[in-house]
């Protein structure tokens, strides 16, 4: 709401205004929003401005034309294919961007890394998962500089709200039934083996795995991996901080304090290398560790990335 470059121009929710006002104003972890968030009918006004608000599931419904919404970012998770966002298209939006990653060939977006690939003719773009865009940015700088010839990546992911806080069932995941408020939970996750989406070199060469543990936010990739070319930890480091400070600065940050989770949320970086946390066995094995936040970073990135659509479509008009 604070970004000048974007206008929010309607909200599609199951829930009333009241609520969603709500929800605008208070979070649990990154605190009261900084404004004015009000009711007016069934619209809420932030900070003067006023959103429209609609409550459909069918998206063939949603006044997209009515509100001038060009730009819409799908995160119900039902509609993750180019097919399935064709009734979002007729009822007027002119692109839509999936906050998951697509249950298609929809291209797929981590900026920093390779939004250069994206063409005006696209409808749908995916900006993949939370831990793509945390885990992407950092093995691009290390795969450019020392080339990335296989690895392993482990996430220790937050807990989420597809989690239930108590022992429930969970018939496709055992373990996922399990309370997220007071275990280590093994689970799978595609994030790695997605970064070739974003990363062609480095198809078939990453795989992945994650823990979900009880904290609320904030996650970190742990990245173990063989490279091609041999070098020292500190040569890492440096290649990483130059890149951070240059062409991916805001996508890939770097830190050599004594920092814990905590200290990441509410961070807009896709992905901060701690420079401290990482390990070195010999000159091309190599642990290296990387913080994001996954609500507020991601979210970060699907606004860069519709900012970035709309800049490259108007230069295509």
């Amino acid at each position: 709401m604070k970004d000048p470059e974007v206008e929010l121009k309607l909200v599609n929710a199951s829930y009333e205004a009241d609520y969603l006002a709500y929800m605008m104003k208070y979070d649990s972890i990154h605190g009261r929003y900084d404004g004015a968030v009000e009711v007016d009918g069934d619209s809420l006004v932030i900070d003067g401005h006023k959103v429209a608000l609609s409550h459909t599931r069918d998206p063939a419904e949603i006044p997209f034309a009515k509100y001038g919404a060009d730009y819409v970012c799908e995160s119900t998770g039902v509609f993750l294919t180019t097919e399935k966002i064709q009734a979002h298209l007729k009822a007027g939006a002119k692109k839509v961007v999936f906050s998951a990653p697509a249950k298609d060939d929809s291209h797929t977006i981590v900026m920093g890394v390779n939004q250069e690939t994206y063409k005006p003719e696209m409808q749908a773009v995916s900006c993949a998962s939370c831990t793509t865009n945390g885990l992407a940015p950092m093995v691009k700088a290390i795969n450019d500089a020392f080339g990335v010839k296989r690895g392993l990546m482990t996430t220790i992911h937050a807990m989420t709200a597809s989690q239930p806080t108590v022992d429930g069932a969970s018939k496709k995941d055992w373990r996922g039934g399990r309370a997220a408020s007071g275990n280590i939970i093994p689970s799978s996750t595609g994030a790695a083996k997605a970064c070739a989406l974003v990363i062609p070199a480095i198809k078939g060469k990453l795989t992945g795995m994650a823990f979900r543990v009880p904290t609320i936010d904030v996650s970190v990739v742990d990245l173990t991996c063989e490279l091609e070319k041999p070098t020292t930890y500190e040569e890492i480091c440096a290649e990483i901080k130059r890149r951070a400070n240059g062409d991916m600065k805001g996508y890939l940050g770097y830190c050599d304090e004594s920092l814990v989770s905590t200290d990441f949320e509410t961070c807009s970086i896709s992905s901060t290398f701690d420079a401290k946390a990482g390990i070195m066995l010999d000159s091309t094995f190599v642990k290296l560790v990387a913080w994001y936040d996954n609500e507020w970073g991601y979210s970060c990135r699907v606004v860069d990335l519709i900012k970035y659509m709309a800049k490259e479509d108007a230069k295509a008009k």
